[in-house]
Order: C-alpha cells, then sequence, then structure tokens
C-alpha cells in the first residue's frame, strides 16, 4: 500500500494558481504602473534638477535618477517572492501530473520487488494521458498488461494511492487455489528459489519465480497461512463476478477493471479482499527504484 498526503495534488494546483495570478498581474499591469510613477517622479525630479542648475547649484544627477528610479521600480515582496515561485512550481505541477511522480513504499505487501524505504518513481502518461485533480482520462495510450507493477487510488479511500500488480486484465478469469494462480484456464507457472528472510520480521517465506505473461517475477508465500482469509472479504461492486471459499476463489474481470495482487501475497490486502480497480482510479506504472536511503543498492528497474 502507498499513502500519501491526498490533496497534495490540489493543494499544488491552488498555489500555482495563486502565484501565476500575481505574476500575470505584476507583468501586464503592476509593472506599468510602477512604470508611469518612476516615469513621473523622474521628470518631477528633472525639472528641480534643472531650476537648481539654473541656479548655479550643481547637483550629481546621474546617481540620483538611478536611485529614484530604482525605488518606484522594486517589487513588493509578496510579488517577488511569487513571481519567484511560481515557473518552479508550474513546472513540478507539470511533471508530476503527467510525467512522473514520486512515492515511497511504507509496506511489505510487494515485497520482495519493493521494500519499505523504496523510493518509486511512476510513469503518469504509461496508460493515457489524464487531467490532474479530477483523474480524468483526456488521451488514449495504452492498458495496463498482466505483470506491470500499478500505482492506483484505493477503491475504498479515493484519498489513498496503493500499489500491486496486475494479475488480471478485463474479461479474465482469475484463480487462485492453494496459493497459485491460474488466469483463463491455464495454471501459471511457478519456479521454486531459496527461502527468502524478511528483514522487517525475521521470518522465512516461501519464494518463487511466477510467471505471469512476459513478466517473471518473484512472489512470495507463508508458510501456515490459508490461500485466503474468507472473513476479510469484503462487499465490494461487482462480487457477484468472483466465487470464494476457503480454499479457493475464482473472479471473472468485469469490463474497465483490473485485478491486483500484491508479490507478498499472505500478507496483502487486495483485489481478493476489497475488490476491482476500475480504469478512473489508475494513476500510472511503476518504473524504477529511484532511491532507498538503507539500501542503496536497492536503486534499478522494477520487474
Amino acid at each position: 500500500m502507498q499513502s500519501i498526503l491526498s490533496n497534495f495534488a490540489l493543494i499544488l494546483f491552488i498555489a500555482m494558481v495563486v502565484t501565476g495570478v500575481i505574476w500575470c498581474l505584476d507583468v501586464f499591469i503592476l509593472s506599468k504602473q510602477r512604470r508611469r510613477k518612476a516615469d513621473a517622479a523622474l521628470a518631477e525630479y528633472d525639472a528641480r534638477t534643472s531650476k537648481l542648475t539654473a541656479d548655479g547649484i550643481k547637483v550629481d544627477s546621474n546617481v540620483n535618477r538611478a536611485a529614484i528610479e530604482q525605488a518606484h521600480l522594486r517589487q513588493p515582496t509578496w510579488i517577488e517572492y511569487s513571481g519567484s515561485f511560481f515557473p518552479v512550481i508550474a513546472l513540478v505541477f507539470v511533471l508530476r501530473s503527467f510525467l512522473w511522480e514520486p512515492f515511497k513504499i511504507p509496506s511489505s505487501s510487494m515485497v520482495p520487488t519493493l521494500l519499505v524505504g523504496d523510493f518509486i518513481l511512476v510513469n503518469k502518461y504509461a496508460y493515457g494521458i489524464r487531467l490532474p485533480i479530477i483523474n480524468k482520462k483526456v488521451v488514449e495510450i495504452a492498458d495496463p498488461q498482466r505483470g506491470d507493477v500499478m500505482v492506483f487510488k484505493y477503491p475504498k479511500d479515493m484519498s489513498q494511492d496503493y500499489i500491486k500488480r496486475v494479475i488480471g486484465v478485463p474479461g479474465d478469469k482469475i484463480s487462485y487455489e492453494n496459493k497459485r494462480l491460474t488466469v483463463n484456464g491455464k495454471p501459471v507457472e511457478y519456479t521454486p528459489l531459496d527461502d527468502y528472510l524478511d528483514d522487517q520480521h525475521p521470518v522465512y517465506h516461501k519464494q518463487f519465480t511466477e510467471h505471469l505473461a512476459s513478466t517473471p517475477h518473484r512472489i512470495l508465500n507463508t508458510e501456515g497461512k490459508r490461500t485466503l482469509d474468507l472473513g476479510a472479504v469484503e462487499n465490494f461492486p461487482n462480487r457477484e463476478a468472483c466465487d470464494f471459499s476457503y480454499d479457493k476463489f475464482t473472479c471473472i474481470v468485469p469490463e474497465g477493471n483490473y485485478f491486483m495482487m500484491g508479490d507478498n501475497r499472505d500478507n496483502s490486502a487486495d483485489s481478493r479482499y476489497w475488490g476491482f480497480v476500475p480504469d478512473k482510479n489508475i494513476v500510472g506504472k511503476a518504473i524504477v527504484v529511484w532511491m532507498n536511503f538503507g539500501n542503496p543498492k536497492r536503486i534499478g528497474g522494477i520487474q
């Protein structure tokens, strides 16, 4: 799960609009008013200087004119700071709204692919260009594919961003039995690996390479845990498309929705429990770990 300040995009947008309005107001109106006042003050000074010169009094007009002009043209502090911040805020807003957005992983649901403390970069345009704030898609580019690691708005609370792996796309029939996936009637292949030691908790997990579509990736299973905690399954839209039992479930992914699971299979709250992810909730595709201050070796691409 990935959670961030839910209204950060809105705050950034408001800050951009406010500083942008002030910048435009200064460029097109206030700066011209200051220029007119400076010209009037200079004209008055020149007239006074001419009179003094005519009376035989010597005046260093160049120095005084420059000081008068600078005093009248100087921007008020609030305008100066707004003008300085506006391009920076606008650049950040455009980058994180349409191109890339950073996230920090706070939980272990995607271990071993993503660890707690990983800073990841999410491609915001991989699945289409969306309007910021309202997250409405305006340009189609591509659809999520099985195996993609995707960030999305949690269907139960749109203020939270989650990150999971795409297991099923619209129309897929997903079955999970004895901790093994079957997609559209074809069992997914698993290759055993050495046990995985969880750094957060001194526990060994069974580790496998899961060959889902063209994206092999590692997943974990915890011995002693059931395939599904049936008591934790919630009511969710299109729940009738799923059939649950204590050792198995089967779901047919509705049109316009995706079935998501964490790689740490027995320690992940995902589509098995709270349902499908609508296309409108998609944020972007996770592409790289760009920093982990506790483990710099983590830097690299995400499989």
